[in-house]
């Protein structure tokens, strides 16, 4: 029996192309080699306490979840627009004071930057949000860091601030990626809030899959081989189709297109480890970077701080996370631990670890050049497409973008259309309300 179309792969852009499929009647396939969806966005339930597999959140603004996803639904509940910044052995507030102008005041005597820095970040907007996303990716581009130089930050603004905020969304220390990538997410922290559906990230490809008979995912079904519309499963089992959606992870893809050195640049790895503390030790939706300029820890958040449903009554979740993959985690533990001890003090001594996730391929790395990830090529022959990162840029927004986009071009196809529309223009301003708070 051949089937219509089989989607390899069960993250967020083979959920999404296989979501579009299925509305439009078809009845896809989706092969997943692990033991759930999601890809790296997966929570696991530990103990009454809800782990997000490394740092994840939502993005608000991004056009294709608001149109992919029941906002209502994930219940999102949003962090607060800035960040608290560790520097010189103190705490301080960093807000975006376009969206909180009652906080000027406490911005201008921050240490993180000069007066000149906060003024510029005011034109560092402006020119993030100007035009559509395909004129963001056709500005000139530059190694972020650099780039952030040349528009007058200062050093100690790029140390304090952005290398330690960006970097925690790249996972690259010294912000060694593309200036158009950072424009891109300063665009989304702008123009919507950064969130945590209530019941955690694992909810987005929940949604998502519930949309799709159940019984047409298949979990433990890791794909061999692909060739003349045939898929061969590691286990001998051998699957024709009409049409095949490869929706794995770049590296992954590269093997599965016979192609195992296309992507010769490698991934960037973070650790996340986790702690039960019984009080948490700071209030509010913030998460908090280290802008020290020294020390283990890039950035820490208490989930459990913006939804309840992260931790059992009566306790804090404490995530802690760090750059790189490689180290043993007791030992990383430890040095995390004192560092921890010098921001709040002894009673981080009861905290009690939870889990250490080490994801040595968190990201792809994204350097110079980075093209606009709309129009990317997903076609490679008449009967096999791609989605996802391979070839595009990672984030929810292109998962989720490349993975319809993927579907309407097999139907168009199947359909005998001579060429593929245009992929509709993306919002250049539109936004998401999402409570401020939550009870």
């Amino acid at each position: 029996m051949s089937e219509e179309v089989i989607v390899v792969g069960a993250g967020l852009s083979g959920l999404a192309c296989a979501r579009s499929l299925c509305e439009q009647g078809l009845n896809p396939l989706v092969l997943e080699a692990s033991d759930a969806i999601g890809g790296r966005v997966r929570t696991d339930a530990q103990e009454g306490f809800l782990l997000d597999r490394g740092f994840q959140v939502l993005q608000t603004w991004y056009p294709e979840a608001r149109r992919a996803l029941d906002t209502d639904a994930l219940d999102l509940r949003p962090f607060y627009p800035g960040a608290l910044v560790r520097a010189e052995g103190r705490t301080h507030r960093v807000s975006d004071i376009w969206r909180r102008p009652l906080r000027l005041p406490e911005m201008l005597v921050s240490p993180v930057g000069s007066l000149g820095d906060k003024l510029r970040l005011l034109s560092l907007r402006r020119r993030c949000l100007r035009g559509d996303l395909q004129d963001l990716y056709a500005q000139s581009e530059s190694e972020a860091a650099i780039w952030l130089r040349d528009l007058g930050f200062s050093p100690r603004m790029i140390e304090r601030f952005f290398k330690p905020f960006f970097s925690g969304v790249f996972f690259e220390p010294e912000l060694n990626v593309s200036s158009r990538a950072l424009a891109f997410v300063f665009r989304a922290f702008a123009l919507g809030d950064t969130a945590l559906p209530a019941h955690g990230m694992g909810e987005i490809p929940a949604q998502l899959a519930r949309t799709i008979p159940a019984d047409r995912i298949r979990l433990n079904a890791r794909v061999e081989r692909i060739l003349d519309q045939q898929v061969m499963l590691e286990h001998g089992e051998r699957l024709r189709a009409r049409y095949v959606m490869i929706a794995t992870e770049g590296s992954e893809t590269a093997r599965l297109l016979g192609r195992p050195n296309s992507l010769a640049v490698s991934g960037r790895g973070t650790t996340a480890l986790y702690f039960r503390a019984e009080t948490a030790p700071f209030a509010g939706p913030y998460l908090m970077v280290n802008g020290e300029g020294h020390g283990r820890i890039n950035s820490l958040l208490c989930p459990s701080n913006l939804s309840e449903h992260y931790a059992p009554a009566g306790t804090s979740l404490v995530t802690v996370n760090v750059h790189g993959a490689d180290e043993h985690p007791d030992l990383l533990e430890t040095e995390v631990r004192r560092e921890l001890t010098q921001w709040f003090g002894d009673g981080v001594r009861s905290w009690r670890r939870l889990a250490v996730y080490r994801i040595p391929r968190a990201l792809p790395v994204q350097t110079p050049p980075v093209r606009y990830p709309g129009t990317s090529r997903l076609r490679r022959s008449d009967w096999l497409w791609t989605c996802g990162e391979y070839e595009s840029a990672p984030s929810i927004q292109w998962a989720l973008h490349s993975g319809r986009r993927a579907a309407e071009e097999v139907l168009h196809h199947r359909l005998g259309a001579p060429e593929v529309p245009a992929p509709e223009p993306v919002p250049s301003s539109a936004t998401l309300a999402v409570p401020e708070s939550h009870g």
